[in-house]
């Protein structure tokens, strides 16, 4: 089923330092003025992340945009909310801090008092669907699509698409040659984007790929849809793809 793969895959911790070294001299224009990488100051928590449970080929790799401010960019895994990183991943590592922060979004570590509502919904959801994180990583993956987290000069968090065009053109390319490296080394038979816009990017970097991509509800406060019960969306969403859950 995958002979369009490459031999030798490589580990998802070798695909992370790759993207680090590609993005590391680009630069963001106005309205961007910080920008974090949690796969440097948080590499640790985000090397057992993908040790612990990143081995092995997955049935589906789930891809969301890229970090928020209490997720990610404070624990270093995907959705990342401190209070399921640590109580049901059972993850809880030392957090660098990146340089030139946002006086209001200051990087805390594990010691950051909030938790990204995104990553509570999802990683609530494979809790209360799986049960353990053992019978939910047989079969399953979270990753994100951009490592990058992108803050205005209020503090306002930034998405990907809101880049002016020329910087991300430059930002997309390493992004999706990391995505196919991933796809190439877990072989799921789906790739799920969180939201329209990580569906299309996945659509984009896995062409040619023997591989299903699919979309399920972005579980942001931002959007209503998920504010009105977002994990039976995302469950009954991914039973109409044919996944089972």
């Amino acid at each position: 089923m995958y002979r369009m793969y490459h031999r030798g895959p490589m580990s998802l911790q070798d695909i992370a330092d790759d993207l680090v070294a590609d993005l590391r001299g680009l630069s963001f224009a106005p309205p961007v003025a910080y920008v974090y990488n949690p796969l440097e100051y948080a590499r640790r928590p985000y090397r057992r992340y993908v040790e612990k449970y990143g081995r092995g080929t997955k049935e589906v790799l789930f891809v969301g945009m890229n970090p928020g401010p209490w997720g990610m960019a404070q624990t270093g895994i995907p959705f990342g909310a401190v209070e399921p990183v640590t109580g049901w991943l059972g993850i809880l590592e030392k957090v660098d801090k990146p340089p030139g922060q946002h006086p209001k979004r200051k990087v805390r570590g594990f010691d950051c008092p909030r938790n990204e509502v995104s990553g509570l919904r999802v990683w609530h959801w494979a809790r209360d669907t799986f049960g353990t994180p053992a019978a939910f990583f047989r079969r399953f993956f979270i990753g994100n699509y951009c490592p990058l987290l992108f803050l205005a000069d209020s503090g306002r968090n930034l998405t990907p698409d809101k880049l002016v065009a020329e910087d991300r053109e430059a930002l997309l390319p390493p992004c999706d040659r990391a995505l196919r490296r991933t796809v190439e080394a877990m072989r799921p038979r789906w790739v799920i984007g969180f939201g329209v816009w990580a569906e299309g990017r996945a659509r984009t970097a896995l062409e040619g790929l023997d591989v299903e991509i699919g979309r399920i509800l972005h579980p942001s406060p931002a959007s209503p849809a998920a504010n009105r019960g977002w994990a039976e969306a995302a469950t009954r969403q991914l039973r109409e793809l044919g996944i089972r859950v």
